[in-house]
């Protein structure tokens, strides 16, 4: 799922999306709380017509940004208390109001509001992390159940599971989600710095426990080896910044690993980016001509960038499906792995 925090996925236009199969964009709670505002976003009828996109859209919460971003006051059984990171204004989120927030947003796929520990952190933290967070599930839930009658537009809601690196914190915080019967389930809480393998061994313990016949959603996950692995472990649903925002530092991924634009082995590579890309940037334009745009600074370099690596990740998640479909999966998997891990160039050389 395309990444579009502020309403928008950085550099790529909602038509472009269309194009390369993107069905599916990501906006932000605590963002476009802030800016535009949720008044704004009710007159303009919504985040759909608001941001000219017709398909599906699932809103994060913006609980991961309140402890990230923001200047964080207060925590506490009721929510959280922070200062914006735009102008320092103090605001106060609850589960019951990034309810109401996502509402106005009318998203399609809402978000608990949730706490995500830091890694690395005790077990103590942990604990009183996760059962908050399930405190807050069930109230978000309950708010989603009393303003139905409230919306011609219904939107599912989906728990997260929380509970850091901790085996039976996760199994906790797995089970006390699955019999609250959300409409999906999220494991957060990784990417944030913990060692893949231990990325990989909490989200299989998480997708063991988890109903399989509901969406599995691994947020903010991750590089092209990331989502093959997290598949095979029984993820059904990513969203990461890393295809936009690698595109917008000239690096692209390809069928045979990564490439940095930049370096001077392509000033003369009149080839596409990845010759089994049929995105619009790989029917039409050169390595070269890429170089060229990302060493003089021009912006059609971060939209072209931006739009295959985004191609490219809804490629190998078309793939992978198709393969589960064919019972081929295993086999795709190695394959898959061996192919990305060819001629990663990832250095920059320059002739400047």
């Amino acid at each position: 799922m395309p990444v579009g925090t502020q309403g928008t996925v950085k550099a790529v236009e909602p038509r472009e999306l269309e194009e390369i199969g993107a069905r599916i964009i990501l906006g932000n709670t605590y963002h476009l709380y802030l800016r535009p505002g949720c008044e704004i976003m009710e007159q303009a009828g919504g985040l759909h017509r608001f941001a000219a996109w017709p398909h599906p859209i699932l809103t994060d919460s913006g609980g991961y940004q309140v402890f990230s971003l923001s200047d964080l006051r207060g925590i506490d059984e009721d929510g959280v208390v922070f200062s914006s990171h735009l102008d320092g204004s103090l605001h106060r989120f609850t589960p019951e109001s990034v309810v109401d927030i996502q509402r106005a947003l009318g998203s399609d796929i809402m978000m608990v509001l949730d706490e995500c520990a830091p890694y690395p952190c005790d077990e103590a933290y942990a604990l009183k992390s996760h059962e908050l967070t399930l405190r807050w599930a069930e109230r978000c839930r309950q708010r989603l159940h009393d303003t139905r009658p409230l919306y011609a537009h219904d939107q599912a809601l989906f728990g997260i599971v929380q509970g850091s690196v901790y085996e039976h914190l996760r199994e906790q915080s797995a089970r006390g989600l699955a019999a609250l019967e959300f409409d999906g389930y999220a494991i957060g809480g990784l990417s944030v710095g913990e060692p893949a393998e231990m990325m990989y061994k909490i989200t299989e313990e998480c997708t063991a426990i988890l109903p399989p016949a509901k969406p599995r959603y691994l947020m903010g996950v991750g590089t092209p080896e990331n989502i093959v692995e997290s598949i095979a472990r029984g993820v059904d649903m990513f969203d990461c910044v890393m295809p936009t925002r690698n595109g917008r530092n000239a690096m692209v991924f390809t069928r045979h690993g990564r490439m940095n634009l930049r370096n001077a082995q392509y000033a003369t590579d009149f080839t596409p980016i990845d010759a089994g890309c049929t995105c619009y940037a790989c029917r039409t334009f050169t390595r070269a001509y890429l170089r060229h745009l990302a060493k003089a600074r021009e912006i059609l370099a971060l939209q072209l960038a931006s739009i295959h690596n985004l191609a490219f990740y809804l490629w190998l998640a078309r793939s992978a499906r198709e393969a589960i479909l064919e019972n081929r999966f295993s086999a795709w998997k190695v394959a898959t792995l061996v192919m990305l891990a060819e001629g990663v160039d990832e250095s920059i050389t320059t002739d400047n």
